[in-house]
């Protein structure tokens, strides 16, 4: 019975290594965390260095019709809802 104390870890022993094992997983995901952290920080910065960031204007000629365009889409969207409303209702 002895020899087969000896042979095993004990409760004591389990604990502690799973304890050392949860503290090494979590110092791993901590430190990944704070390398994403940097990379967000510096891409951020070259971005930003370079002028990235800002949108592209479009052409002046595109850009005159394109509201006009629009605002007629959107009648004919509202119209198409309103014609549909109230058909269900009747």
């Amino acid at each position: 019975m002895e020899d087969y104390m000896n042979e095993g870890m004990t409760i004591v022993d389990m604990l502690g290594q799973s304890g050392l094992l949860t503290l090494l997983g979590m110092g791993v995901v901590f430190g990944f965390l704070i390398i994403m952290i940097i990379f967000v920080s510096l891409s951020t910065k070259v971005i930003k260095a370079l002028g990235l960031d800002k949108d592209k204007k479009p052409a002046q000629g595109a850009a005159a019709g394109q509201p006009a365009a629009k605002a007629q889409n959107n009648n004919a969207v509202v119209a198409a809802i309103a014609a549909a409303a109230r058909e269900k209702k009747l």
